[in-house]
Formats: C-alpha cells, structure tokens, sequence
C-alpha cells in the first residue's frame, strides 16, 4: 500500500495558515481591560451557541480520531459504537449535577473550589492535582496526534508535528485563555463538521462502496462481527463506560464550560453537544472498520497511524489536505481547553485559594495563568515524544478519576460528608486501584474474590449515580442495590480476567464505602449556603471587601 506524502513546504504552509487564522481570529476579542474571571470562565455568560460548540469541540479531540479508528479496528462492528456512545452519554450525565455544582456556586472557576469551600485545601488539592496530571495527559495525547498526523502525510519527523502543535495552540491562547478557547472552538467545529461529512463516505467510496466493505466482513472474526460481542463489552465498552464517567466529574475543561455557560442555556448547551459528539466520532470510528473489512496493516504496527494511513492511501490530495486541517483543529480545540483548565487549576486553586488565602491579585493571577500555560506545553511536548498509546492512556486516566467521583458529588448533596471522608476515600481508593491495575497482588483465591465483591459495589455505585443523576434519589439507591447484586453474582471468579474493567470498578468501590463509613462516624453537618458566600469574582474582590460581592463585569466580544 503506497502512502500519499505532502512535500514539507505544503505541510508546514497549511500549519502556518490554520493556526494564523486561528490566531487572527483571537484578535477580536478585546484586551484593553485584563479580566482575571474573563480570562477563566468568559464572565460567566457564554451564550448557547458558543457554549454546545465549545462543548463539542472539546470533547471530539485527537482521541475522537485515533481511539475511535482503533476501536472499530480491534473490536469490530460495535468497536465504534462503544467508543462514541457511551462518550456522548457522560456529556449527558454532566448535566445533572452540573446544575447541582453551579446552583451552589454560580461564580466558581472550578470545581475544586467548589470543594475548598465545602472541605478545606486538603481535598481542594487532591482535585486539583488528578486534574493537573488528567490535562497533562491529554495534552500529550493531542500533541502525539499532531505528532503522528505529520510523519505519515510528510517528510517531517514526528517530533517535527509535535512542536509546532505545541507552539501554535499556545500563540492563540496565551493572551486571552478561557475567551480564545471558547471564540476559536465555535470555528474549529464548523469546520470539522464540514470535513466530516466529506471524508468519511469518500474513504468508503474509494474503498469500492458499502458492497465491497460488507464483502470483506468475511476477513473478521465471530466476535468482531458481532454487535454483541462479549469481547468488545468486557474489555473496550464497560471500561471506557467507567472511565468515561469519571471524565465527566473530574475534568476540568468540561467543569470550566459547566461555569462559563449562561445558567439559563446549561441544558440545552450539554443536550445539543451529546448529539453532536455522537454522530461525529461513531462516524470516524468507522474508519477503523473498514480498515479492518479491507485487511490493512497499520503502518510501523502504530494503531495512531491508522487513520492517517487510511485517508493518504484512499483519497486524493485535496481530501488528504481538507482532513489533515479536520486533525489539526479537532487536536487543537482540545489542547487549548486543556491549558485554559490547567491556568485555571493553578490561578485559583492553588494561588487564589492556598498561596493569597482569598486575597489574590488579580494581575498576579493572569501573570500566573499564562506562565502556566507555557509549563504545560513544554511538559506535553516532551511528554509526547515517547508516543503511547492513546485508547490506554484514555482507559488508565479515566480509571484514577473514578477514585473522586462519588466523593465529589456525595460532597455536593450530602451535609455529613467530612474532609476526612473525602481525603481518605480518594487515597484509598488509587491505592486499591493501583494494586488491581498493576496485579500487585496475585488475582487468585480470596484475594481475587475480594476485589471481585469491592468492583461489584463499584458497579452498583456506577448505575446508581446515573439513575440518582436523571430520575432522583430513591430510584438511584434501588438501581445501585439490584446492579450491585447483579454483578456480586455474575461477576464472582470472573472479573479477576478483566483487570482493566476489575480495577476501574474498584476505585469507584473503594471510594465509596471509605466514604460513607468515614462520613457516619462524625455527626457534624455542613450548611451548603456557605458555598456560594466563599466562593465569588476575584476581579470583584480586588474591588470589594466581601468574597461574593458581584458587579457587572468586561464581557469578552464572544459572549
């Protein structure tokens, strides 16, 4: 199979025209007035438009490509549609909650200072922290994209694409962050939804058309032509539904929008984007089918190669170009999320919060941000350079995440959860993660009966949280206790064989019965009025003595 290569000057021109324009594009937001809130959530009022594209477009990143792709060609036929599915679903599931952490504190920045009013800087921090390494990861896994993207299509070095990835998502953010991420999102998703709907039937087409993939369905195995199949369920759709899950809690570049959107538009916003996120990256995942339907080897044995070796090989050069700017923008919109969220984390988590104790400068702050968002980028870039795969680095982040999804949310409605639950259900948890994950212990006999029994509740908790989410307390709880049963009984001498999905549940587990025990031994309760009163606008505290004094404040042009 002969791949199509862009000479280098073509590559480094359409690099140099999509993130100009990009920067271009950041100009008309003003910048006579520095705004400490403008700069990490947009004032608070992002519209509807902007905030169901900025919601898309951060959710379908470089993973919606490359994960998607190697799903479809690991798993088959329902590879794509565990990978699209169940993450279109989480955008869903934020919402619930979501309204339950901004009705508490409609003028936080992120969630850990939700958290930091509830508990103190302990458990602050400990959020804080799995959403620094969360960003970082991510950010090294759009960058290795980048990186890949170019040394299939071009004679670069792969190192090449991930250092102007690097350089050129931070021009456009480091100015203006939150503002430049959510103005420059709403242009990467027109564009993306445009390509998308060219490149995909025109790789099936030059394929030989739905006939001749269908034809090839001979070349799958019975499990991968299967819709059903117990392979893709056990190892690809139950772990990334878990770890899916914790994304939707624990990230910050989705709590941050949570945060910036309008209260009014919250709903509509995370509905919008669930059906667009589900559309698009089933569709791309298809791609990965059709490789596998059609016998092609992934070029180096690289599964990130897949995609751009399918599309150099299949189409001509102008598709080849409109898709290598389709990668750039899904990566770039996801990277530039990820180092407004990490500004964020650092500017009022760690300085606003634990440095200033509540009496920040707001100046300082920006000074702050932005030299944050070039750390980040540099550790991404070298992070990047040693090219993991990007669907395990999704499933093992994903996984640590689920060790603070209970406590957080029990945090938020719970008044008996102390800081002492949260801290030692979350450590308790990665420690019990950590030996599953890694077969610290040998699976066998009591031990591998033991952490069958803590993923069982962990699956009650999974199920339960969702129908608590949608449909209220009480049917939350009897969801939880039948699917915990469930799985006691199934899943006894046989999760131990799925240590993937075995040590995702266990976290979730763990966390919560160390939460709910550690909980019930203090009869203190919390008075959650107290949130909203601690949490508030730096720019207004400079400004006022009270912490949750509001003023109008300078809207960015986007909102």
């Amino acid at each position: 199979m002969e791949l199509y290569q862009f000479s280098s000057t073509t590559v480094l021109l359409l690099l140099a025209a999509f993130y100009g324009g990009t920067y271009l594009i950041t100009t008309f937001i003003k910048k006579e007035q520095e705004d400490t809130d403008a700069f990490m959530v947009s004032n608070h009022s992002v519209g509807f438009g902007m905030g169901a594209a900025s919601m898309t477009a951060t959710w379908i990143w470089a993973a919606s490509f490359y994960a998607a792709a190697t799903s479809g060609y690991t798993y088959g036929v329902s590879g794509p549609l565990h990978y699209g599915l169940w993450g279109a679903l989480m955008i869903l599931f934020i919402y619930p909650f979501g309204r339950r952490f901004r009705a508490l504190a409609p003028r936080a920045h992120t969630l850990g200072e939700v958290i930091h009013a509830r508990h103190g800087s302990s458990s602050q921090l400990i959020l804080a922290f799995s959403n620094l390494l969360g960003s970082i990861i991510s950010l090294m896994v759009n960058f290795t994209a980048a990186g890949a993207l170019v040394s299939v299509l071009s004679p670069l070095s792969f190192q090449t694409g991930v250092m102007i990835a690097g350089v050129g998502v931070l021009s456009y953010t480091l100015w203006s962050g939150f503002r430049a991420s959510v103005l420059t999102d709403f242009a990467q998703l027109i564009a993306l939804m445009a390509i998308a709907v060219v490149i995909i039937p025109a790789v099936l087409f030059a394929m030989g058309g739905p006939a001749e993939v269908m034809n090839g369905f001979d070349n799958l195995t019975a499990e991968q032509a299967n819709l059903f199949s117990t392979d893709a369920i056990l190892h690809q759709g139950a772990p990334y539904f878990v770890a899916v899950l914790a994304y939707a809690i624990g990230n910050q570049t989705i709590s941050q929008r949570l945060f910036a959107v309008n209260e009014k538009h919250i709903k509509p916003t995370f509905l919008t984007a669930t059906l667009g996120y589900g559309a698009i990256v089933i569709g791309l995942g298809m791609i990965g089918l059709m490789a596998l339907s059609n016998g092609v080897e992934p070029l180096d044995g690289d599964m990130n190669n897949l995609i751009p070796q399918m599309v150099s090989s299949y189409l001509p050069p102008v598709f080849i170009g409109l898709f290598f700017i389709l990668v750039i923008g899904s990566l770039s919109s996801t990277a530039d999320s990820d180092l407004s969220a990490l500004s964020a984390i650092i500017m009022a988590d760690v300085y606003g919060k634990n440095i200033a104790k509540g009496k920040a400068c707001p100046k300082r702050m920006l000074f702050i941000g932005r030299l944050t968002m070039v750390v980040a980028t540099m550790l991404g870039i070298i992070f990047a350079s040693f090219s993991l795969d990007i669907l395990v680095m999704l499933v093992f982040v994903g996984a640590l995440w689920g060790a603070i999804v209970f406590p957080v949310i029990a945090s938020c409605f719970w008044n008996r959860v102390t800081n002492l639950a949260f801290t030692s259900s979350v450590i308790a948890a990665l420690i019990m993660f950590c030996v599953a994950r890694f077969e610290l212990l040998e699976m066998t006999g009591a031990v591998a009966m033991m952490f069958e029994l803590l993923a069982s509740i962990g699956g009650g908790v999974v199920i339960g949280l969702m129908a608590f989410g949608f449909l209220g307390r009480h049917i939350g709880f009897i969801a939880g206790i039948i699917s915990g049963l469930a799985l006691m009984y199934f899943s006894t001498s046989f999760l131990r064989e799925y240590t993937v999905l075995l040590s995702s549940l266990v976290a979730y587990g763990v966390s919560t019965l160390v939460c709910v025990v550690v909980s019930l031994l203090d009869n203190q309760k919390f008075d959650f009025e107290l949130i909203k009163q601690r949490v508030g606008n730096y720019d207004d505290c400079s400004e006022h003595a009270g912490p949750a004094a509001v003023q109008p404040t300078h809207l960015a042009k986007e909102s």
